[in-house]
């Protein structure tokens, strides 16, 4: 059926499709497309979600931040040199967890004294070789598939705390539902260091986009700029220009 090879098409160019797009271009009801769908999943050609269909699995499993570090390396490195670039003499950040916010760390030449509050161990790591930089490890239980520490003492220790800007890396990023990590604990933290920031920066390869995990750390309207690459959609690029959303393309 010409209909399901234009989803497909569709699909391919943008990984990614929403059921209101595809009834605008083809001129069909909503019903008809998610029949579409439901037909194109049997047959293993593609993932519904909710409100559209990936070209991959949406949901994301937890996985090891060493597996992890091999995934779009080119990207991430690219995407951290954008990041890396907005950090300002005598600012204060927070980072996150996460390979993409640890390649940010490894890009970072501080100028002048910087304060670093992070939870990630890698990112410490990274920081310490600097003596203008001060960090502050988040306390509490470290996960070893993260590298990064969760829990009451990490939170406790940001009630106090201020910073101008805030690295987050997320597992997803779908346009509905918002931004998603695989660990509840780790969701709760971020959720406390982005109240914590005056702006959120989220740093997320294309491959993060329609792609939905278990725990929500929090809507999109929530967050002031992304950080991705150029294999992200105009279709996902225009909707984050509605929301009002800064969008760097590396």
């Amino acid at each position: 059926m010409k209909r399901h090879q234009i989803i497909l098409e569709k699909l391919a160019q943008e990984k990614y499709v929403e059921v209101l797009d595809l009834c605008k271009i083809l001129g069909v009801s909503a019903v008809t497309i998610r029949k579409d769908l439901k037909f194109l999943e049997e047959k293993g050609l593609l993932f519904r979600t909710h409100g559209g269909a990936s070209l991959e699995d949406p949901y994301i499993n937890d996985r090891h931040v060493t597996e992890k570090e091999k995934i779009s390396v080119e990207e991430k490195n690219g995407i951290a040199q954008a990041a890396a670039a907005l950090i300002v003499e005598n600012d204060s950040i927070l980072i996150g967890s996460g390979t993409t916010v640890q390649a940010l760390a490894k890009f970072c030449k501080p100028i002048g004294k910087l304060m670093v509050i992070t939870s990630s161990v890698h990112v410490v790591l990274e920081l310490i070789k600097f003596k203008d930089v001060d960090v502050l490890q988040l306390g509490g239980y470290v996960r070893h598939s993260s590298a990064s520490v969760v829990g009451s003492y990490a939170l406790h220790i940001l009630e106090n705390v201020s910073c101008s800007k805030f690295f987050l890396g997320v597992d997803g990023i779908d346009l509905e539902y918002g931004l998603t990590t695989t660990n509840l604990e780790e969701a709760q933290l971020n959720r406390k260091m982005l109240s914590s920031a005056q702006k959120t920066i989220v740093l997320a390869d294309s491959s993060k986009f329609g792609k939905k995990s278990f725990a929500k750390i929090g809507n999109l309207d929530q967050i002031d700029h992304i950080i991705t690459d150029k294999g992200v959609s105009t279709t996902v690029l225009d909707k984050l220009e509605d929301i009002g959303i800064q969008v760097t393309i590396v």
